[in-house]
């Protein structure tokens, strides 16, 4: 059995997926938890620590403990790594190239957790930074969980895609994986990004996580990085 803490740790993430409490709103005190998991407030505390350190919860000085959001200042753009050579601030916008929906690949499916042939939403955009291309983005995402999801509600979000899945849609992304590699633009990715066939360019694969590791998204991110690197922490 696992120990105690793990156990409270389990139960609040399942109250959070559950919708229970909503990013950005505050959860109970740790006294008002121990008294609903009957353990002591210490066990509470241990479990908000680990959910903490996975940046599922914040921790606000005098205030509480908030569920974490994608509208907390540095997190609206949480998995986005690519970062200017000089350190400038730059102003990010999408240009939307297609909006479809498809049936699910054997690879697709395997990402999302899906049976193949299942309905994904697919978008292709081009990312912008200070008005100039810089990723070529493929996502693909369950039409299940996106059922009311529209071409416009993306152009609308200037490319904050996690925002809006939070605001719009109830989901919460907490993780992600990645696969990073360089390749050879095609020509495709050359002519939506302004670069010669064959210029190199950074491919970033990720599958984007919510509660309980359910994975919610797939994304190929093609990347400039003549002025810009890809900057990654390690614990």
């Amino acid at each position: 059995m696992n120990p105690l803490y793990l156990q409270v740790k389990k139960r609040i993430t399942e109250s959070l997926a559950e919708g229970l409490w909503n990013p950005g709103q505050s959860i109970p005190s740790e006294v008002e938890l121990a008294q609903s998991f009957s353990v002591s407030q210490g066990t509470v505390r241990k479990a908000i620590d680990e959910l903490a350190a996975e940046n599922i919860l914040i921790r606000r000085q005098g205030k509480g403990t908030f569920v974490a959001s994608h509208d907390e200042e540095g997190s609206q753009l949480r998995f986005l790594r690519l970062t200017s050579t000089q350190n400038n601030k730059e102003n990010l916008d999408n240009h939307l190239v297609s909006f479809t929906k498809e049936k699910a690949t054997n690879k697709i499916a395997k990402s999302l957790g899906v049976n193949i042939g299942t309905t994904v939403v697919s978008i292709k955009r081009v990312l912008t930074f200070n008005q100039k291309p810089l990723i070529l983005d493929f996502i693909k995402v369950p039409a299940s969980s996106f059922r009311k999801l529209t071409s416009e509600m993306i152009v609308e979000k200037k490319g904050a895609m996690y925002r809006m899945y939070e605001t719009e849609f109830g989901i919460q992304m907490l993780r992600a994986q990645e696969k990073i590699r360089a390749v050879a633009a095609d020509a495709d990715t050359s002519e939506l990004l302004g670069v010669k066939k064959n210029t190199p360019v950074l491919s970033v694969e990720r599958i984007s996580l919510t509660y309980s590791d359910k994975p919610i998204e797939w994304r190929l991110g093609l990347c400039l990085t003549e002025n810009h690197h890809y900057a990654s922490e390690l614990d």
